[in-house]
């Protein structure tokens, strides 16, 4: 595996960042997961914005451009021989001392790796998950804007450790106000009475790259789709649910804390999404091999 770094490409083993890099440190810097399919980057464009916003959110003074980090990722993909796969691309606020000040960091690090992934096991996907909702809540905006996509997920990974004491894959994490904000790495989404509905942003779900094409999705099908706020009692009372994300695309839930779901299989209209999904990462995407 060749992993881009700074403008360069290492192996896996020699590919190595400074003990000063406040992104070890302090967890100071963002990254964007994004899915390789048939030799094409998918949903690239949508990604890199989703980056930029994350950096100007931190006040991270981006070491390339849009067009720049676009050909890194390309490139990269290329230099692994990859046609189907995932990328992670980091960027760290770079090299400093060992106080806070991100002043005394003199330029952002920009990391690359292109690999194979595989999320959940095909089981989930033929018989749904069963999934429990966590005592961790989601930050809050006005600590940590989880739209912010940082290096910083010690609460993401609290309620993941939750999720697999209680024996579970992934996790409802409700906000402070006790509503449905997302799962650990996914976003939710429920279908009653044939209208779809997914916790709005200002819950704290995150702006979802697939959950934004699965709305798009729905509405193209004919299916109303909503993000009103949602708690535990709507999740329980669903005909369907599933969770979308770059690793996992969409993956059906059959049970929460406890409770069937529909009729304790994956939904009409999920399966109709997750079609719809897979038809369009066949043809759209940045090419690789031109």
């Amino acid at each position: 595996m060749k992993i881009y770094i700074d403008g360069s490409y290492y192996s896996e083993q020699d590919a190595k960042v400074s003990v000063f890099d406040h992104g070890l440190l302090y967890g100071d810097g963002i990254f964007e997961g994004i899915r390789i399919y048939h030799g094409r980057v998918f949903k690239l464009k949508e990604h890199i914005d989703r980056l930029f916003a994350s950096a100007k959110a931190i006040l991270l003074n981006m070491p390339m451009t849009h067009a720049e980090l676009m050909k890194a990722t390309v490139d990269t993909c290329r230099e692994n021989g990859l046609k189907d796969g995932y990328i992670r691309l980091l960027v760290t606020r770079g090299v400093g001392n060992l106080g806070l000040n991100p002043n005394k960091c003199k330029k952002a690090s920009v990391i690359i790796i292109a690999d194979k992934i595989q999320l959940y096991p095909k089981e989930y996907y033929d018989n749904g998950l069963q999934i429990v909702t966590v005592p961790t809540t989601r930050n809050l905006h006005s600590a940590l804007n989880p739209a912010i996509k940082s290096l910083n997920y010690l609460n993401n990974i609290l309620a993941k450790i939750e999720a697999n004491n209680a024996g579970c894959e992934e996790a409802i994490m409700l906000n402070s106000e006790g509503y449905v904000a997302e799962c650990t790495g996914d976003n939710v989404f429920i279908l009653k009475n044939g209208e779809m509905f997914t916790p709005p942003l200002s819950a704290g779900a995150l702006y979802g790259i697939t959950r934004n094409t699965v709305i798009d999705l729905a509405r193209a099908a004919g299916i109303k789709a909503s993000e009103p706020n949602l708690t535990r009692y709507d999740l329980f009372n669903a005909d369907e649910c599933f969770l979308t994300g770059t690793g996992a695309e969409i993956v059906p839930v059959v049970k929460i804390d406890g409770r069937v779901i529909g009729d304790g299989k994956p939904g009409k209209i999920t399966r109709m999404l997750e079609e719809a999904y897979h038809s369009l990462t066949k043809v759209s995407g940045e090419p690789i091999y031109q």
